[in-house]
Order: C-alpha cells, then structure tokens, then sequence
C-alpha cells in the first residue's frame, strides 16, 4: 500500500496559470515552484498554509531540484541554463554545449557524485508565454550531464524526441526520462519525427554512460511531464488525469485522480512522506507510506563515517 490509510486528496494552494518545477526545502518547510507563464517563483509554506511570492521576473523557471549542499538547482527557460539559488542569490551553473546554447533546460536531478543531469527540450524557445523565442541552436533536444569537478557537458541520451521529466533508480544503474512529444511546443509535428508520450528507462554504466534504451510505461491519458522515484523503485508520474505510480516492472500499482492537469511532484513535508503536486493552476498534496529514492540515498551516504587513514 503506497497511500497512507485513510488520507485524500487536497488542494492547499491555487492562482498560477501553469505551475510547474516543485521541490521540497527541508529547512524552512516550504515547498517551492514555478509559475512560468507569470515568470515567478511561489512558495507554499506548509505551517502557515500561506503562499507567497518568493521571486518575479525570474527566466521563466522551470523544474529544480537539491544540489548536495542543500542549495537549490533550477532551470531557466529565459536564461537556457541550469541556475544555482542560494538564499536568493542566482548563478548560472551552465549554458551552453561546445559553445552553443542550450534550447531551454527543463527537469533536472543531481546525482550521488555531484554530477548535474537535465533535459533540454524546446517549450522555453517554441511555446508563447514559457520564454523567449529562439532556435535550435545544436539543431535536437538531449539529455545532458554536466560535471562540475572539470566543467564537462556531455550528451548523455539522443533518441528521446522532446526529453522532459527525468529521475534515477533508488541504485541510481537506472535512468528514466519522460517524452513529451506527444505535443511538440509550436504545435506543429515534423512528420520525420516520432511523437511519443512514454516513460523511457536506460542502463547507466560507470555512473556516466546510458545504454539499452527501452520504453518502460506508455502514460496515458496525456503525457509524462515531471516524475519521481520512490525508495522502493516506484514511478510516480504525471498525466492529464491523474498520479499514475508503475513498479520496476512497468505494473500500474495506483492512481491518484487529481481535478487539473498535471505537469509534476515531488516528495516532501517533515517526513518525506507527502507527495506534493503541481496541477495547472493548483498545487495539491497526498500522504504516502513512501519517501523520496534520491533523498533516501542521500541520507545513507551522509551516515556513513568518513574514511579514516
């Protein structure tokens, strides 16, 4: 059972008119998102029940999540880069591949080796009202890493045609990125091009390389945007109608009817055992019997006692 006995469903914010990019902030109890088309940052603070506006005029942000430190990593439509915000302090962490900008950095998620993961569709240079308009500047939409030991982006996954959500295994030998194509940003499909809305999954060797791509779920009604992993391997991923969790096997195990349609969520509250969704104007919130697989593992690597000589 993934759902905490007795718990429902509940709106506890509204006023945005696409909502997007939400993570959990441990410290101060909140839970930060975007608000892209009014290119601001809201936060929801879970105490008071209150919602304000942490930042305008932001780059039209959109999906963030933990750096190691705490800080927080974002991506800017706008800016077509991966942000660092500390306590309101914004730094471009990366642009560019090989000279060339970036389309619009979408999701992102940090690896245990402190390497920077994201996807780079198009929605920020394609879509009115998401960013600025642009072109293609590398001509494709990848799946990039960057490594911040040596400043190094690498393409990691080509053959997703608009790479959206993504999310590593509880082990982290597993990556899963959301297609989105299903609705190309201009409305507009190239017929040469495949349009999918599938969850797909790869192999990651030595932490770095992704190989053996295959489709994990087919998430209908709608599309995956923003997902997440649970500690035990569970997909927990967006669609136009409601949470849809898959187990490693690709097995529907729950589904969550949410009013709006959904762009993502993430694990939060006190105990990490609340998922807490952004749904088009909405932010919404359910109790699980679950937690975050990535803050799980991170919790496990800082118990461990340094090395000793």
């Amino acid at each position: 059972m993934l759902i905490e006995p007795g718990t429902e469903l509940e709106k506890v914010a509204s006023g945005a008119i696409w909502s997007e990019g939400p993570v959990w902030l441990p410290d101060s109890a909140t839970l930060r998102f975007s608000d892209i088309p009014n290119n601001r940052i809201l936060q929801f603070h879970q105490e008071s029940g209150e919602l304000t506006v942490y930042r305008d005029e932001v780059g039209f942000t959109n999906g963030r999540t933990l750096d190691l430190d705490g800080s927080v990593i974002q991506c800017s439509h706008g800016g077509r880069a991966i942000e660092r915000d500390s306590g309101g302090t914004v730094e471009v962490i990366v642009d560019a591949w090989r000279g060339t900008p970036f389309n619009s950095p979408n999701d992102v998620v940090v690896k245990s080796d402190a390497t920077i993961w994201f996807t780079d569709p198009s929605y920020g240079i394609r879509k009115a009202g998401e960013g600025y308009p642009g072109e293609l500047e590398y001509g494709d939409h990848y799946v990039f890493r960057f490594d911040p030991a040596d400043a190094t982006v690498t393409p990691v996954v080509l053959d997703v045609e608009m790479p959206n959500g993504l999310a590593f295994s509880p082990d982290e030998s597993l990556l899963y990125v959301a297609d989105s194509g299903l609705e190309p940003p201009d409305g507009v499909r190239d017929p040469r091009r495949r349009g999918g809305h599938s969850i797909h999954c790869y192999d990651v060797f030595d932490g770095r390389l992704c190989k053996n791509g295959r489709e994990f779920v087919e998430v209908s009604p709608g599309l995956p945007d923003g997902f997440r992993v649970d500690e035990l391997g569970n997909v927990w991923t967006s669609s136009a109608d409601s949470v849809q969790v898959f187990d490693p096997a690709g097995q529907r195990v729950e589904r969550i009817p949410v009013p709006e349609t959904i762009s993502n969520l993430c694990f939060g509250g006190p105990d990490g055992r609340t998922v807490y969704i952004t749904a088009s104007t909405s932010l919404y919130r359910v109790r699980t019997t679950v937690r975050d697989a990535a803050a799980v593992l991170r919790e496990r690597r800082a118990a461990v006692p340094p090395h000793s000589p």
